[in-house]
């Protein structure tokens, strides 16, 4: 069984293939564009800022977070971080992570339904995924029990949730990204050229949010294939 589990992993090549790419498509774009400075003027944690007072969020706080896209917005706590990358800089990258982030600010108001659906999966993935090892290899431990199966099956149902938050990330970002080029075109922030590149960035940094899911989708059909290989025998 152990073998079967690992000579299958070869199914996960492609998504793999296809993450290394999407990491390294997000990282050149992101790098390539943080050279091109927008001719507004202004740097991403203003125009974030003006376009969340635009929205009536100005409760929302802006700070400032170390790395390089390691920019995120946290609803509780109304906190709308920018990476070192970002914060200062006027260049086309940076305003159109700035507003994504804002997109997603925008998506609770707005209460759009996807980022509603994964915020109830997540807690319970998180819970059951603290689990999901131990049953995995209790499942192989005990298999040709009735009590192995059972394993067995809430690992793979662990997995299945996991493709399931994947799933409802998925267009959480890319609505997140839409509506941050609507605000720099609709608002003249950037030129219609400008709002070209950044779409560029943030369809290159969406790229990996399906490579994530090509992966989790891949083990889940892994997994799924050992149990039936082995119930057969």
């Amino acid at each position: 069984m152990y073998y079967e589990y690992y000579i299958l992993g070869i199914i996960l090549l492609p998504g793999i293939i296809l993450a290394i790419y999407a990491q390294s498509k997000v990282s050149y774009t992101f790098h390539k564009y943080s050279e091109c400075f927008s001719s507004c003027g202004k740097t991403a944690s203003e125009v974030a800022r003006m376009f969340l007072d635009f929205a009536g969020l100005k409760d929302i706080k802006i700070i400032r977070v170390r790395g390089e896209l390691t920019d995120y917005y946290n609803h509780r706590q109304k906190t709308l971080a920018l990476s070192d990358s970002v914060y200062d800089s006027m260049s086309i990258s940076a305003l159109g992570v700035a507003c994504h982030e804002v997109g997603h600010a925008l998506q609770y108001k707005t209460n759009y339904i996807p980022i509603k659906i994964r915020n109830f999966i997540i807690p319970i993935c998180n819970i059951v995924n603290n689990l999901l090892w131990v049953l995995i290899i209790l499942g192989a431990i005990f298999f040709y029990t009735n009590i192995g199966i059972w394993f067995w099956y809430i690992g793979i149902g662990a997995f299945a949730l996991s493709v399931l938050v994947n799933l409802a990330t998925l267009p959480c970002e890319y609505n997140a990204s839409n509506r941050a080029l609507k605000l720099l075109q609709d608002s003249t922030i950037l030129t219609e050229e400008e709002t070209g590149y950044a779409k560029k960035v943030l369809y290159a940094a969406g790229l990996t949010y399906v490579a994530s899911l090509v992966v989790s989708i891949l083990n889940l059909v892994r997994l799924l294939l050992v149990l039936g290989r082995n119930k057969r025998d």
